[in-house]
């Protein structure tokens, strides 16, 4: 009786086709991606399709559009405050980048040392990046107005180095200068923070190894510290690059394009034509003028960042 039981055969449980289903493994890949997907067409992808869609049409607020074809871009390679715009958006992005890069790099490097109180000084480097965008620029719109500016007070009042007070904001250069100090403000804690991060990841022993080859400090800094923290600038670069290429709450907030519209951007620009001026088709024609700056910025990155030999400090083959 025993050997016919174990002779007898097992029953094969047949599993159903929507078992199967869940069992292969690109149908799962593609239902967990799914929400996410969902999220970036409504939200992502509709707004961009949009966006160059009006790029195009000489659609009005209150008045559907119609198909124009390039006349938009047409109109604005001929439009002298546009032209502008451009160059004040290069100007703007490239000078507040080198200096937040060259004064967030110091300010790591002095972080990354032991210090008196290092965890109060790194929390407090960070306010002025928590700090509503809208906020600090009220306390910059405050700091450069002309009649009772701080700056003012102390080089009139106080130290006698001047007889009349600065107009910060009444003139383009100023004007310019002065906005691109509110943002080098504001963007240093997050060049300062990221790069400490990657100071915090590179081995004392490589700095021990180099002090016995008798490396001095800038030897260390360029032969150690630049090749391995070159993949985590490549990054921060790129999103520095990216958000003060596009900013529009501080200038807005500060000069709103002013004065005779010689500080604006093109994301200030496009606001101001889309918007206000009611021309959806011509501001949006002018925020899709900035697509090509920005994938320029991205590809930047993308090449950067195949370098992966920086991570030893050598370089590729």
């Amino acid at each position: 009786m025993t050997i016919a039981a174990e002779a007898r055969p097992v029953p094969q449980l047949t599993q159903s086709w929507l078992v199967r289903l869940f069992d292969y493994k690109p149908f799962l890949i593609f239902i967990c991606l799914l929400p996410a997907l969902g999220l970036l067409l409504v939200f992502l992808s509709y707004p961009l399709g949009l966006g160059i869609w009006l790029a195009f049409t000489d659609t009005r607020i209150g008045r559907s559009g119609v198909f124009i074809g390039f006349e938009n871009f047409e109109s604005l390679w001929h439009d002298p405050v546009f032209i502008t715009s451009v160059w004040n958006t290069l100007l703007y992005t490239g000078v507040a980048t080198v200096a937040k890069f060259g004064l967030g790099l110091w300010l790591a490097l002095l972080l990354n040392n032991h210090l008196p109180f290092k965890s109060l000084l790194r929390a407090l480097i960070l306010v002025p990046w928590i700090v509503p965008t809208v906020l600090s620029a009220i306390a910059f719109w405050w700091i450069y107005d002309p009649q009772f500016s701080i700056i003012s007070y102390v080089l009139v009042d106080v130290l006698g180095w001047r007889d009349t007070y600065v107009d910060f904001l009444g003139s383009p250069w100023p004007a310019r200068w002065s906005l691109i100090a509110a943002n080098v403000w504001r963007g240093i804690p997050f060049v300062a923070i990221s790069l400490l991060a990657g100071l915090q990841t590179i081995s004392p022993t490589l700095y021990e190894a180099a002090m016995l080859d008798g490396a001095n400090a800038w030897q260390r800094f360029r032969h150690v510290t630049l090749p391995m923290l070159m993949p985590i600038l490549a990054i921060v670069l790129t999103f520095s690059v990216l958000f003060t290429f596009t900013d529009f709450q501080l200038v807005y907030a500060i000069t709103r394009g002013g004065p005779i519209n010689s500080t604006h951007l093109m994301a200030t620009l496009a606001f101001q034509r889309g918007i206000p001026g009611g021309q959806l088709g011509e501001g949006a024609a002018i925020a899709v003028a900035m697509i090509p700056f920005l994938v320029m910025a991205t590809l930047f990155s993308y090449f950067a960042l195949a370098r992966r030999k920086w991570q030893q400090g050598e370089d590729n083959d």
